[in-house]
Formats: C-alpha cells, sequence, structure tokens
C-alpha cells in the first residue's frame, strides 16, 4: 500500500511537473544565485536573443542536447549523456561540471525539425559564442566552421536540410591559456584573479526562416551634430531600404535608399539619450523588391555622441552629447557561480545592470570578456555608458604602470596577430550599433599587448565614433589613443598624468569582505584589503569615494571601482558571488557615487 502511494506521488508530480522527469540537475559543489532554481531545462533563456534585429519567427534550440568527449582526433560514437546548452560544460547548470583540455574535443549532438510554415525560404543557424573553434554539421554534411569565443555567428543549412528530422552536430576545441587565442580570465588551474575555463557553447543556439534577399545585419550611426541617424541595412543586394523612424509609438520620420546604400533618417526635435535620461527610438526597416516588402526587422537606436574637450582650467575632459561628464562604475566582469560565463537567466542578466543604477553609478567597464547582446539592450534602456574592454589572449611581455613605457613591446606570431585582429574586429561590429557603448579598451595591464600606437589607431579608423583607452592600467605610449588611464590599489592615486589626453583612473579600490555561506571557496579567499563588516566596507569605500573626488579637479574625468561582484576566490564585490548579499549600505555608496559624478556639473 505504501509503495502504490509512492508511486502515486510519483506520477502525480511528473504529470504536474514534466521537468522533474528530465534528465538533468545542476552540479552540486558551490553556491549558486537565486535564479538558478528558474531555469528551465526544457527552455533555458527562451528570450529573443537579438534585440538590435528582430523578426517574428525563431525557433530556440536551447535545451538539452548529447555530448561527448573523446581525445584530439576521435569521432564522435555515442553520447557521455546530457549538457544543457547554452551553459558550458564546466559550469554547475550544465549538469556535468567537467574540464575539457587542450587534448580533448566537446562534441554536441541534437535534432530537429523545421516547421512547415518555413518551407520556401532559406534557413540560418545562429550561434550566439562558442569557445574556441566550432565546427558544425547539419546531417552529416559540414556547414562551416567558427574561431573565436566571443561573437555571433550565423550559417546558412538549408541546402542541408531533409523533410522532418534533422540531426545537428558540433565538435568544439579549446585550448583555454594554452594557446594564443582571446580568452579573458579564464586557465587551465584557476586561482588569484584567474578563473575556472569556459569551454563551447555558451550562448543560445536558434534558427530562423529569411528570404532569399534579406537584411542580414543593421549598422546604425547617431549624428548628434546632424540631427539624424543613419541606417545602414547589410546583406541586401537588391531592392529598396525603407527606415520607419518613431518614438513612443508615435512617427517620427521615413526615409529611403537603394540596398547597399545608407538611409538617412532626419530626427526632428531630437531627444538625446544619456545616463539621465536613456531615451530610446523605434526603428522599423524593410527591404522592398519590385514593390512588394520580402523583409521586414524591428530594432532601435538612440540619439548620442561622445568626444573630448578641454574645458576652462585647459584640462580635457570626457563629453557625451557636447557637454562635460564624469564616468564612474564598477569593473564588471560578467562571471557567475552556477552559470560561469552565462546568466541563468535574462532576469539575472539584467540584476546586475540595475544594481549598478541603484548603486549610483553612469557607467560599466566590462572586463575582458564580451556578453551576449541581451546584456548590452539592458544597458541601453537602462542608461548605464560601457567600457568594452577586448579579451586578453597570448599573456606575455613586462608590464609597467608608474611611468612612460620603456620596455620592449611583447612581438606577437603573426597567426597570434591576426587572431587578435580577427576576433576585436567582430567585437566592435557586432556592438557598433549600441548606444552604451561609447569606449575601447583593445588591451588591459599588458596582458598580451602588442603595436600599442598601432592597434590604438586601427581601432579609431575602424569606428571613428567612440573613444580608444589604449593600454588600461600600463604600458603607457604617449599619444596612443584618446585616454591615459591608471590603475591603483586599493586608493585612488594620481601618479602620471598627459596634458595632450583624457586622464582616468582606469581600476582602484578592491575592498575585500568574504561572507560566510556565500564563498565560492570557504576556506581560500583574498581582496586587496580586507574588512569583517559591511560598515567597515562602507566606511572605507566612502573614504576613497572622497579622495577620488579630490583629484576630479586635478583632471581624473572617470574612474573604475573593483568590483560588481566577488568572483571564485575574489571577495572585493560590491556584492557576494552568488549575488544574494550587499556588502555595502546601499543608500551611502548612491550618495557619494552621486557626489562624485556631479563634480563636473
Amino acid at each position: 500500500m505504501k509503495n502504490s502511494a509512492f508511486f502515486l506521488v510519483l506520477l502525480l508530480t511528473t504529470l504536474l511537473n514534466p521537468l522533474a522527469a528530465q534528465p538533468w540537475q545542476p552540479v552540486d559543489g558551490h553556491i549558486r544565485t537565486p535564479w538558478a532554481d528558474k531555469v528551465d531545462p526544457a527552455d533555458p533563456l527562451p528570450e529573443y536573443p537579438r534585440p538590435l534585429m528582430q523578426r517574428s519567427e525563431w525557433m530556440n534550440l536551447n535545451g538539452l542536447w548529447d555530448y561527448a568527449v573523446r581525445p584530439f582526433g576521435a569521432t564522435y560514437d555515442k553520447p557521455d549523456g546530457k549538457i544543457l546548452v547554452p551553459f558550458c560544460i564546466e559550469s554547475s547548470l550544465s549538469g556535468v561540471g567537467r574540464t575539457v583540455g587542450k587534448d580533448n574535443l566537446l562534441w554536441y549532438r541534437r535534432t530537429f525539425t523545421v516547421p512547415k510554415a518555413w518551407k520556401g525560404r532559406r534557413i540560418l543557424l545562429h550561434f550566439g559564442a562558442v569557445d574556441w573553434k566550432a565546427e558544425i554539421w547539419v546531417n552529416d554534411i559540414k556547414a562551416g566552421t567558427h574561431t573565436g569565443g566571443y561573437t555571433p555567428f550565423s550559417l546558412d543549412i538549408t541546402d542541408a536540410l531533409k523533410p522532418g528530422e534533422n540531426t545537428l552536430a558540433v565538435k568544439v576545441w579549446d585550448g583555454t591559456d594554452t594557446g594564443f587565442q582571446p580568452r579573458g580570465k579564464q586557465v587551465s588551474k584557476p586561482g588569484g584573479i584567474w578563473y575556472t575555463s569556459v569551454t563551447g557553447i555558451w550562448q543560445t543556439v536558434w534558427m530562423e526562416p529569411v528570404p532569399e534577399q534579406h537584411i542580414a545585419n543593421l549598422r546604425t550611426t547617431p549624428d548628434v551634430d546632424g540631427n539624424c541617424i543613419r541606417v545602414l541595412a547589410e546583406g541586401a543586394t537588391k531592392g529598396i531600404v525603407e527606415v520607419r523612424l518613431s518614438a513612443e509609438g508615435k512617427a517620427v520620420a521615413t526615409a529611403r535608399a537603394l540596398a547597399g546604400t545608407e538611409v538617412e533618417i532626419p530626427v526632428p526635435d531630437a531627444h538625446c539619450w544619456s545616463p539621465d535620461d536613456p531615451f530610446l527610438y523605434d526603428l522599423e526597416v524593410s527591404l522592398l523588391v519590385g514593390g512588394k516588402i520580402v523583409d521586414r526587422v524591428q530594432s532601435y537606436c538612440a540619439l548620442r555622441s561622445v568626444g573630448v574637450a578641454t574645458g576652462a582650467d585647459g584640462i580635457k575632459r570626457l563629453t557625451l552629447n557636447g557637454k562635460p561628464i564624469f564616468m564612474y562604475g564598477p569593473l564588471d566582469q560578467g562571471w557567475w557561480p552556477d552559470g560561469l560565463y552565462t546568466a541563468p537567466t535574462d532576469e539575472a542578466l539584467a540584476y546586475d545592470v540595475q544594481k549598478t543604477r541603484d548603486w549610483g553609478f553612469n557607467l560599466i567597464r566590462k572586463h575582458v570578456k564580451v556578453e551576449p547582446a541581451r546584456w548590452y539592450y539592458h544597458c541601453d534602456r537602462l542608461g548605464l555608458l560601457v567600457w568594452q574592454d577586448m579579451p586578453s589572449g597570448d599573456l606575455h611581455g613586462d608590464w609597467q604602470n608608474t611611468r612612460w613605457y620603456q620596455g620592449t613591446e611583447f612581438e606577437r606570431s603573426a597567426a597570434s596577430e591576426a587572431c587578435y585582429r580577427k576576433e576585436w574586429r567582430e567585437i566592435m561590429d557586432f556592438l557598433y550599433s549600441q548606444p552604451c557603448i561609447v569606449v575601447w579598451v583593445p588591451f588591459n595591464e599588458g596582458w598580451g599587448q602588442f603595436k600599442t600606437a598601432a592597434v590604438a589607431a586601427w581601432t579609431k579608423q575602424h569606428d571613428p565614433t567612440r573613444l580608444v583607452n589604449s593600454a588600461s592600467g600600463g604600458n603607457h605610449f604617449l599619444a596612443a589613443g584618446d585616454i591615459l588611464d591608471l590603475h591603483n590599489y586599493p586608493q585612488p592615486a594620481m601618479y602620471l598624468t598627459d596634458a595632450g589626453r583624457v586622464n582616468v583612473l582606469g581600476e582602484y579600490g578592491g575592498i575585500g569582505l568574504p561572507v560566510e555561506g556565500h564563498l565560492w571557496t570557504p576556506d581560500r579567499n583574498w581582496g586587496y584589503v580586507k574588512f569583517t563588516t559591511p560598515e567597515e566596507v562602507t566606511d572605507e569605500y566612502v573614504k576613497y569615494a572622497r579622495q577620488l573626488k579630490d583629484l576630479v579637479a586635478r583632471g581624473f574625468s572617470a574612474a573604475v571601482y573593483t568590483q560588481t561582484t566577488d568572483v571564485e576566490i575574489e571577495v572585493n564585490g560590491l556584492m557576494t558571488y552568488d549575488r544574494r548579499f550587499d556588502k555595502v549600505d546601499i543608500p551611502r555608496i548612491r550618495a557619494i557615487n552621486q557626489e562624485v559624478i556631479n563634480t563636473l556639473r
């Protein structure tokens, strides 16, 4: 009788909650965020992954896939089990929690069926990001290869498809810190400021149908001085592109141009975007061939400009929309204890951005990582300026930070330099249309830094609409880029200045507080300085902020505090790694941060 009752309860539980029958559970061993329990293995990260170019029809391929880890050179034979895509295999939320290593390959496999309503159109397969080298097969037909762990890529798989069930296979190799590829803070043996490796698919995989002639990408450029927005619809080779601009549901303007030509849309009574007023315009972009609309996408944009101007005191300052602005915010590394590179949910992804606003900041420095497109959308809509780092790699060379660089720059191999330039160009192209991005950061603290002046000039040439912070924290060269960026821990300091560029404090702080029950490794943690209570941390933070405020008058135009959250054994976050505990008094932090920002007003 007892056994019958047990099985009845089990059956009812399965019927009421089908996910209970899924062969997936997070891997135990570390702390988790509050959103880990909200992950649906049948539909993880269900949000449309590309806010800047939306179509109405699409299919999310996230979920449980077969996986296998095999020695390098071996082929896929049978699965080792199930993995939850898009969480990397090393993460808890993948359900695997396994290291792959440079001598092995990670295989993924799943089946899918193309909706009948898509018949007659081209089918695009999209990957948000796969770290690092991915090879893709559809029905055992090679569909393409991509290298680079931080940018989206797409494949037209139409000709490999068949009626009914299709098979998708992905093979991944990632050398992590054994090769020259960009990898940020990933290492094979984590410790200190270096973290767990991330291998394989770590952003959404999805499909969409498109017509033969279609819009492949939108490149949007605001022109504040000209009161207009320019839109280039890339991909189409014939027809007319029509752009409709609206604001808060009301039509503003419409303009047309031949395919391959920029559409210039006038913006009467222009409403500029800023952290105080993150105003976004809506875009509807249509492709007309023979007078008929064959493709249409929804997007958004903003009017804003970033620049440099010399004040009455002779000091060069950052400007936003032509006005001086002090940019101030945290170093944000974008790591999660349960998903590593991947936030458990979109709500979690937005949480860190909203907390940054709650703390009274107007800036985020995205540190040696690139986020999914939805993270930048949250920054756009909430009003956070972003300095975007290039993920570091090939970490060789020395580092000098308190004087002008006197060493010999690191010489990369031709393959290493080509890899760096390819990925940095792809990152800049991927994020070009995001209003929040205001500064590109090619190098950090000499990590793989090479040909600094040339790379800074090339970055500026590739995107002249933004500023270039050539070398954050060290190996400083005169006249390289727009910004001289100092690092100093723990307190602010100004030990070098450049009258010809903007002077900023790109990193400082690192006030540590280990919080029991919220630690990645309870018996091993560190911060630049350590305290025992949130009151002490807040007092120290306010003290440093007041010192920073005094340095603004001497020339600093921006500052970055380390850091948003704890990360693995680092305990110097404003909140814990699991996002469950604030380590500062938020009203006090917000008040002093606003004081610092308002110094230039």
